[in-house]
This record gives structure tokens, sequence and C-alpha cells, in this order.
């Protein structure tokens, strides 16, 4: 379970109850009907070309069968834009219509973080409003002149949100404090800048650009000098704030990040009229860092977004994740890339770079010769590794055998460090014609390079899955005995007994999953049925030979079992599971039943629980049979294991006659 933070636990389980999750799920993934009550899509988080994403909007839950992550709908907006708890369930009780309430003695108002933050959010909505209407005034004839100049119309910048930051001291702070705004919002905020005299407007002259996170909300602003009498820099963003920290930041990713799911496929150049441009062209998974180089963080966001995750092996030439970098042509593009190449560890996407031959930017080029000469311009993208093994051997004279030799020492690590192993060997060949050396002995070099890399790393390498050798793998834990299930003493949750997944071809594994799946699914089915409903009474953990399935029946009895199942029965049961088994539970609560008449789901309620009871009795009277050898004919103890024999052989039969 996860900590809720100081917001009231009714309240939370409201916003879970009313967010619609299908909507919610649907502005990411295309969803179709999967039968009674279920939909399904391509998974957002991993690479797959058939649907194996699950979403139940009934049970409130979702869960991909192909790599195994779930939950309900705030861990769904939690995983697919970032956000810690706390934050998601405020995003989604805006989006239900839900208020919410904090605990006593949790921080309220303006000392309360979360309530800072939509104050900062909302004061950033307010002043672009502001700036947009500010861009069709007289003043701002600079800035719209400068937009029209790169090809930037009226609904081009409507687009894009652009707007202008009128001259002078306090327009845009005189605004806010009119709105309500305090003092120290405006200067939490980074609208602001604070002087001797107090604070005023941060950007002044400008044009400006509202910077969006994923869900669209505004959390900065990027400015570009207009004026000559401006001393300030070219560009001039927002500082890091609480809302906005630009490591975390790129522009454009609310409008590219649809494009970016769909083709698996991150385009990052270098500026907001580049950005604008790429879009307008039909290049629409572009986006931008805001006054700082690509980094760590920002590889973080682009592969969650492209699902480039490490359950997926990419080659050069398959379809997997691409990451294209526009850069210049010129030095610092070049140093630009370098750096690039030096995260490119990190991702396990294909990454390209996309140059013009004549150093123009997208910008530039689509000014000059239109939207298909910036789509020409990502076609003619070439691998990373080969534009800095190619721009490592620019700095050489390769006319002479000492600068030949040197280019050599440069190079050769870079092509070691191409991840692909299998094209290794053709780009040391390619290097070798573009020295003008012998293959082997580029080979050699190559090779060598690898080797003193691997011996640097190899002591960071981890143990276990992911890398390096695993322990010896544990053995499955046994079926629960007749005593209380395990409780962790910490959390006082159902302790979780790790075991290999259960094998769903298994036919006694099976008819535990669909018992379980209609006890999550269709409590209300099994308690209208009496007969499903007297099933379930007679139930315990040693219906269950599965262990993960025996901790979820153990959970869903301690959530109250399906007559006492609130509207948010799954999470009740998933709050009591415990966080290991959150997975599982959503599994069974998205994984569609064979039955397509919702008026039949007690029939085939009653049916799966008395397969399952039917089992677990078979089981019971072969163990009864083994005690009455052991006892020997004609003890007590073999009689009493005879009658209750016969006992359960009736109830056999009665659960097969219906």
């Amino acid at each position: 379970m996860r900590v809720a933070g100081t917001i009231n636990r009714d309240d939370i389980a409201a916003v879970r109850e009313r967010a619609p999750i299908e909507e919610i799920i649907g502005q990411h993934v295309a969803l179709k009907s999967a039968g009674v009550g279920s939909l399904k899509g391509l998974c957002p988080f991993h690479d797959e070309r058939s649907p194996s994403f699950h979403v139940r909007p009934g049970a409130g839950r979702w869960h991909c069968f192909g790599c195994g992550e779930g939950g309900d709908v705030i861990e769904f907006v939690m995983r697919m834009d970032g956000m810690p708890f706390a934050e998601a369930v405020e995003y989604l009780a805006d989006r239900a219509g839900v208020t919410l309430r904090y605990e006593a003695g949790g921080r309220r108002g303006s000392e309360s973080g979360s309530s800072m933050r939509r104050r900062l959010l909302e004061a950033h909505r307010v002043a672009d409003e502001f700036f947009r209407a500010q861009l069709a005034g007289p003043e701002a004839r600079i800035a719209r002149d400068f937009l029209r100049e790169r090809g930037f119309d009226k609904e081009a910048a409507a687009m894009f949100g652009c707007g202008y930051a009128p001259q002078g001291w306090s327009h845009l702070t005189d605004h806010l404090r009119k709105n309500g705004f305090t003092e120290p919002e405006l200067k939490a905020s980074g609208l602001v800048s604070e002087g001797q005299r107090g604070v005023y407007d941060r950007f002044r002259g400008r044009l400006v650009w509202p910077i969006r996170e994923v869900t669209g909300d505004v959390i900065g602003f990027g400015a570009r000098r207009l004026h000559d009498d401006d001393q300030g820099p070219k560009y001039l963003n927002t500082p890091e704030t609480q809302i906005y920290k630009k490591s975390h930041v790129l522009y454009g990713l609310d409008l590219a990040k649809s494009t970016i799911r769909s083709e698996r496929t991150t385009v990052v150049v270098e500026g907001y009229t580049d950005v604008m441009a790429c879009h307008l062209a039909g290049v629409s998974n572009a986006v931008a860092t805001c006054g700082t180089a690509f980094g760590e963080d920002h590889v973080k966001v682009v592969r969650r977004l492209m699902g480039d995750t490490g359950q997926t092996q990419l080659k050069v030439g398959s379809h997997g994740a691409k990451v294209v970098f526009t850069f210049d042509g010129d030095e610092a593009g070049q140093n630009a890339a370098l750096k690039s190449f030096a995260l490119d560890q990190q991702f396990l996407a294909q990454t390209f770079v996309a140059v013009d031959p004549e150093g123009m930017d997208p910008c530039d080029i689509r000014q000059r010769d239109g939207d298909d000469a910036v789509k020409r311009l990502m076609e003619r993208r070439v691998p990373l590794f080969e534009f800095v093994i190619k721009a490592s051997l620019s700095i050489y004279d390769l006319e002479t055998p000492e600068g030949r030799v040197a280019a050599l020492r440069s190079a050769a690590p870079i092509v070691a460090q191409i991840r692909d192993r299998a094209i290794r060997p053709e780009y040391a060949r390619r290097l070798a014609g573009w020295l003008g050396m012998e293959p082997a002995d580029v080979l050699r070099a190559v090779s060598q390079s690898a080797q003193r890399g691997s011996g640097a790393s190899s002591s960071r390498r981890p143990t276990g899955a992911g890398g390096g050798a695993a322990g010896p793998q544990q053995a499955p834990p046994t079926p629960y005995d007749d005593g209380p299930p395990p409780m962790d003493p910490e959390t006082g949750q159902i302790a979780t007994v790790v075991a290999s997944r259960p094998n769903p071809r298994d036919p006694v594994v099976r008819a535990e999953a669909l018992s379980l799946g209609v006890l999550l699914q269709a409590p209300k089915a099994i308690v209208e049925d009496a007969k499903a409903w007297g099933i379930y009474g007679e139930l315990a953990r040693d219906a269950f030979v599965t262990p993960q399935y025996a901790q979820v029946f153990d959970a869903v009895v301690a959530a109250g079992g399906p007559a006492e199942a609130p509207a948010d029965w799954v999470g009740a049961v998933v709050e009591q599971a415990g966080p290991d088994l959150t997975a599982l539970v959503s599994q069974l609560a998205v994984t569609p039943l064979p039955h397509d008449k919702p008026a039949e789901a007690g029939i085939y309620a009653r049916s799966v629980l008395a397969r399952l009871l039917d089992n677990s009795l078979t089981r019971k009277v072969a163990d009864l049979r083994g005690r009455m050898q052991r006892a020997g004919a004609g003890t007590e103890a073999a009689q009493e294991a005879f009658a209750e024999m016969i006992r359960l052989e009736q109830r056999r039969r009665e659960l097969r006659e219906g």
C-alpha cells in the first residue's frame, strides 16, 4: 500500500471510485472492447505488437499481461506521468470533482507543499493567459514580426501558446496581485525577481513560450530577447522552483507525447522555434531542453514515454525505440553530440543524429525550403556513434601516419562502446576504410579497447537479475498449513511468499485463478446466488495449492469477503494483500472471465467455486485414505477417517450434480 501522506483516506477512495479509469488511460492508449466489462490495447509501458494491456472499469484496475505492470487509476497516472502519489491524487481529484481534505496535524493552506504546488500552477495559468493576451497588443508587434519572419502565423502562435511580456517593471506582478496571489507565492513562482525595492517582473519586453509538464499544466516560461536595449541573455528561462526542474523538463512534451508513444521515436532539437517548425512540418515527436543540456533525467523521461525498457532487446534496423538528436554542424554541435554519446549507454533505444550539411537548424530549413525539407533532415539521420566517430577523426591529419594512428587511438574506444556487439566489427571495418588502415589492425585496437572498458566496469556490474552471477534459485514454498496466515510484524499485512510465477496451463492453477477472478470481479453475483454463496462459505486457504493465490484469498477474507465488498473492492483487497501482491491482484481483477452475459455471472461463479472446492475435497479424500492405511484396519482413527471420507465424497457428488 502506498503512503497517502496527509490526504484523507476516504477522499482517496472517492478519487479511485469517481475518476473514470477508461478515460484517463484512454488519453494514452487506444482501448477496444475485450468482452463484457473489459477493454484492451497496446501497453504504454513496453514494446508489443499485439495488445496485452487490459482495463476493467468495473473493478477500477488495469494490468498488462506482457510486462506484468498493473494497478489502479492513481498508479497509472504515477507510472505514466511520473507523479508522486499525492500529486497524482490531487490531479485526479480535480478531474473527478472530488474535494480533498487533509488529516488533522497535516500542513494546511499555504504551508502545505501540495497546496503551494496548486497555487503555483494557478499562478502560471494566470500568467499564461496574461502573456497570450498581450501578444495581440500594439507593443507586441515586434514579437509578432519575429514569429512571422520565421514562418509562424497567428494560428501557429496560438497552437504553441506564444505570448508577450510587456516592457515595464510590474505589469504581470500587478496582475497576479489583483488575482489574489501573495508576496510569498510570487517569490516562489519564479515569475518575479526581487530587488531592493521589492519584486518586479522577471520577463520584460520578450517573446515568451509556456513550458508545460506532460499533463499540460504550465510550470514555467522561456523568453527570447527582442529589444536592442535589453542587456539580458538572449534566452531567459524560469529559475528552479517547486514545480519547475529544468533537468526534468522537455519543451513540447505535452504535444509530442502521443506520437512518441505510438512511433516510439523522440526527436530532440535545440530550441523553441525548432520544436514549432518540426511539429508544423509533421515531425510531431520533437522536444527541446529548456536552458540546459540533455541529461540523465531527460533520458529517464524519454525512456518512460517510449517504453524503452530492459525487457526488449533492440537491434539496429528493428522497429524498436529511437532517439534522434539534431545538432549544428559546428564545434558546439559536435561537443553536444559527444555529451549525448556519453548518455547513450543509458538508452536501449537506437540513437541517431540528424545534421544539415549546411549547418542549418529545423526552423531555418523549414523557412527556406518548406516542411518536406524538415522531414528529409530526419530521414537522413545517421547512428550517433557514427557521427561521433567521424567527429573524432575530423581533428586529425589523416594524410600522415602519425595522424592516422592518433585518430585510431581516439576512435577505437568509441567503436568499442557500441552496445550491439554484432555490428562492432562492421564499424571497425568502416573505420579502417576511413583511416586507410588494415582492417585487422583496427579490429585489434577495438578489441583491446573493449577489453579495457570491460575490466574497468566489471567491479561495478550488479549481481543477480540484470547482470553477473545470480544466486541459487529458491525452491518453491510449500502450501500453508492449518495455522493462521503469516503476517508482517511491521505493517500488519499478510506476509508475501516468494515463488515462481504460477503456470496458467496447469488446470489446478487455472481453476484457482478463475475462482479468485470471480471473487474480485463479481462479488455481488456470488452473494446473490445462494449456492455460490454457500460454496464460498466452505472455502478455506487450503483450497489453494498455489502459494500466491492462497495469499490473495487470505486478503479477500481479511477485506471482509464479497458480502462486505465496498465500492473499491479490489483496492480493499490490495490493501490487505500488500505491495508485493498488487500486480497479481490487478492481473486477476482484469483477466476476462469466459462468460459473456452479466445475468449469468452468478451461475458461472457457482461453477468455478464448485470446481475449486471439488479439487480441495479430492485432495482431502486422498489424505484420509493415507491416514486410514497408516492407522490400520479396525482402529478408531481409521474409522473416524472413513466416516469423514464418506461425508466428503457425498459433498463431492452434490457439487458435481449442481
